[in-house]
């Protein structure tokens, strides 16, 4: 993947001369003012600018701290026809790397644009470093000592370092993006990118060009190259979460990007090498969707190689208090509180609660009761009310589940699932986010679903 260079020169001549002298080694982009120069930074795709000291009635020397504060690893050359010492100087301490004299000497601009990529890489490994070392907490995170969470570690060591595609699969909060992680900074790859795609979070309509990027002017307002998420990924991970409300028409790219290791981003010609470790997560039935017709049986082969199920926090109960002895630790921190232990009734009570949105609802639960805390530790007052009630549901589970087996039975899968949904949503006020995790599908998913049973 080639540096990306961003010439900025109120003169189009100047502009056309510079990406000239460096097209074949580098990306050029160029802007002939201010605005159109920090929107291009805002990309974050910059790696090197060529700064003119005057745009029109702009200064460079005003622009450059803006261009560093929106990208500090950003390389910035500064470029003038009126080059004094004093200038310089000024030029450096704003945050400049060198000084270039107009008119340029194209042999002399090319040995400082080398240099300047040089330190861009230098810097782009050391914000990765930092960032490496913020993570590796967060896969630190699968705790526990269950036969099932066992088994999730066995499977990470065996996969973590070959390029074999992997489904994680599991409810909605059980951790499976901790896992791709896992598989990511455990394994060879760790000193490359790891790259997060929820496939439910962005529209549809902007999808592939999440995953693809696009070139200037391929659509009203692409002002310059943007590089999708394969790209930024290359030589890394690229986890694509919620696999399985990808829509119908984009899996067919997807394949071929997994197949033929290259894409061609959005108003481009030539197709692009990628180098990706692929890893995708879904709490959906995929093969289930393949027999709707809702995802492509070659792609649902293509990435399900290898599967990780993550089990739901009740089939691993005996790990709720280490991962209350986690949160406790977190929120201790983030609150700046001392809470040193859970009270007997109140871990009595965790122990026996459903949860429905698995470990993400324990740590919000966890929080809660941190917050209603007093006395350095957490008592079943401090709990939510759901929890605590959790400590009359023995008594009365077997009862429950005889009558509603008795009602249930005879009843179409059709039936029984529209009346879920209905119940959960008047249970929950109408949140469809909360009913979501409550199901154990996505948003998404479920607003789908309401559509499909005219539910309000």
């Amino acid at each position: 993947m080639k540096p990306c260079v961003l010439v900025i020169d109120d003169e189009e001549s100047i502009c056309s001369s510079v990406r000239f002298a460096l097209y074949k080694e580098y990306d050029v982009m160029t802007a002939c003012s201010a605005r159109e120069a920090l929107a291009c930074i805002r990309t974050g795709d910059v790696d090197i600018a060529l700064l003119d000291l005057r745009l029109g009635e702009s200064s460079g020397l005003d622009l450059l701290p803006q261009i560093k504060e929106l990208d500090p690893g950003a390389v910035v050359l500064m470029m003038t026809a009126y080059g004094t010492v004093d200038l310089a100087v000024q030029a450096m301490k704003n945050g400049a790397f060198n000084f270039l004299l107009k008119p340029l000497d194209f042999e002399q601009l090319l040995v400082h644009v080398r240099q300047a990529a040089e330190l861009a890489r230098a810097k782009e490994q050391l914000l990765f470093l930092k960032s490496q070392m913020e993570q590796d907490g967060r896969y630190n995170e699968i705790i526990g000592k269950s036969e099932g969470i066992r088994a999730v570690c066995k499977m990470i060591d065996k996969l973590k370092d070959i390029d074999t595609a992997v489904t994680v699969t599991g409810e909605s909060g059980v951790g499976k993006e901790l896992v791709a992680r896992a598989l990511h900074f455990s394994g060879r790859r760790r000193e490359e990118r790891f790259v997060v795609i929820n496939c439910a979070a962005v529209p549809a309509n902007l999808l592939e060009e999440e995953f693809f990027g696009h070139k200037r002017g391929s659509f009203t307002g692409a002002m310059q190259d943007k590089k999708g998420k394969f790209e930024i990924a290359d030589g890394g991970t690229l986890f694509l979460d919620e696999i399985g409300d990808l829509p119908l028409e984009l899996q067919g790219k997807m394949l071929r990007v997994l197949q033929d290791k290259e894409f061609t981003p959005l108003g481009g010609t030539e197709p692009r090498k990628v180098d990706v470790r692929v890893v995708v997560a879904t709490n959906r039935d995929l093969k289930g969707l393949v027999g709707e017709g809702r995802f492509r049986p070659d792609l649902y082969y293509r990435i399900h190689v290898m599967e990780i199920r993550v089990p739901p926090l009740r089939e691993r109960r005996e790990d709720i208090p280490d991962l209350c002895g986690l949160f406790i630790k977190k929120f201790s921190t983030q609150q700046n509180k001392s809470v040193t232990h859970i009270t007997k009734p109140a871990m009595e009570s965790l122990m026996r609660y459903g949860y429905p949105g698995n470990i993400r609802q324990l740590s919000n639960i966890l929080e809660y009761a941190m917050i209603f805390s007093t006395d350095g530790k957490i008592d079943l007052k401090d709990l939510p009310e759901e929890i605590r009630g959790a400590a009359h549901e023995g008594a009365f589970q077997q009862v429950g589940e005889e009558a509603a087996a008795e009602y249930l039975a005879g009843k179409t899968i059709r039936h029984i699932e529209r009346m879920a949904i209905a119940a959960t949503l008047k249970k929950n006020g109408g949140r469809r986010d909360i009913t979501a995790a409550e199901l154990g599908i996505s948003v998404r998913g479920l607003i789908n679903k309401i559509a499909e049973y005219h539910l309000k």
